[in-house]
């Protein structure tokens, strides 16, 4: 995750797991809505909850699968930023709790549009946001 600026630990509640005992696939998803929410509130200097974004695109790869007791980190990256959009880059890693081994769970993107909450249609980002997520991701 080095290649990561922002990381996220997510914690695996009861209620995430189906009945093999493992994470079931709709709760990556919102892991990685936690880790972006993070990713805004902390870097991009706006809380979540307020911003007017809708997913464009969501895409997960699985690779290994999550358990109780296990722990969770995502993280993301901005590879570039678009006039009205956000792409968005996940890893999402866990570690063992007995041997510490940490272990590739998923990759993902997502694509995030800026909208006129009135309207739908798609605007450009504020400038600050804009240098902001510049600045961290060094683009």
């Amino acid at each position: 995750m080095s290649e990561f600026g922002y990381v996220t630990e997510v914690r695996v509640r009861f209620g995430d797991l189906d009945t093999l005992g493992h994470v079931n696939n709709v709760e990556y998803a919102r892991y990685l809505e936690e880790a972006r929410g993070g990713y805004y509130d902390e870097v991009v200097g706006v809380p979540f909850e307020t911003l007017d974004t809708v997913i464009a695109t969501l895409r997960i790869e699985y690779r290994n699968e999550i358990t109780r007791d296990q722990s969770v980190a995502v993280a993301v990256r901005v590879p570039r930023v678009g006039d009205s959009s956000v792409p968005m880059e996940y890893e999402i890693r866990t570690t063992d709790s007995e041997s510490e081994e940490t272990t590739l769970a998923a990759t993902a993107e997502t694509v995030q549009v800026n909208t006129d909450p009135e309207t739908g249609d798609s605007v450009p980002l504020p400038a600050a946001w804009q240098t902001a997520i510049r600045d961290h991701e060094e683009l």
